[in-house]
């Protein structure tokens, strides 16, 4: 037999559940919406280790998007799984260029991947942006070439792009660039990862 919970009791008990599991084990208070958010996501608890913030990330975080930043990510799945409602009322919108034309065509008479080529398109954008990578690491290589060349400011690179090639290497050049950064060390990551972390910097503007 199956107890019947209502959707919002689900989410409180789990983050119950959570708590209780992770036991004595100590998160730093800023981070820890953020955490238990990802583990609330993936039901794992590497995160608790593999997730890395830069001093006030989530901070910077919160003042960006409570101020009308938008987001910038690589794939169709973290757009839809980020609170657009939320964002909106706030001001932000969501872009995603890898399924657009023109990106494509680029990509392919170029040879490079189209979530580079897309992330250049989202340096044109006239606003302020978060960057949330939850899938190709060139993405995020792609970022850190155009901040060294000036063409590109972003308010947080939420760097989480699961896999195997370049991944770990990745990761490693946005742990050494200027830009606030949460980044999930290692092969772990993923779409839903990067939307998790967003929503959990939303959610504590709107509750």
């Amino acid at each position: 037999m199956f107890e019947i919970v209502k959707p919002m009791e689900i989410e409180r008990r789990s983050m119950a559940i959570i708590t209780e599991l992770l036991g004595d084990r100590a998160l730093d208070p800023e981070n820890e919406a953020v955490i238990k958010r990802v583990i609330h996501t993936t039901a794992d608890f590497d995160y608790a280790d593999n997730l890395r913030f830069s001093p006030g990330a989530v901070a910077k975080g919160v003042e960006v998007l409570r101020a009308g930043c938008h987001i910038v990510t690589d794939t169709t799945m973290a757009l839809s799984g980020i609170n657009k409602t939320v964002l909106s009322k706030l001001g932000g919108q969501v872009h995603c260029f890898i399924a657009d034309p023109d990106v494509a065509t680029e990509a392919k008479s170029r040879g490079v991947t189209r979530a580079a080529v897309a992330m250049e398109k989202a340096a044109e954008l006239d606003a302020p942006c978060v960057f949330a990578i939850g899938n190709a690491p060139t993405a995020l290589i792609a970022l850190h070439r155009l901040m060294e060349a000036g063409k590109v400011r972003p308010q947080l690179i939420i760097g989480v792009p699961v896999g195997f090639v370049n991944v770990v290497e990745s990761k490693e050049l946005i742990l050494g660039d200027p830009a606030p950064y949460i980044v999930a060390v290692g092969r772990k990551g993923g779409s839903n990862v990067a939307a998790a972390i967003c929503n959990a910097l939303l959610y504590q503007i709107s509750r």
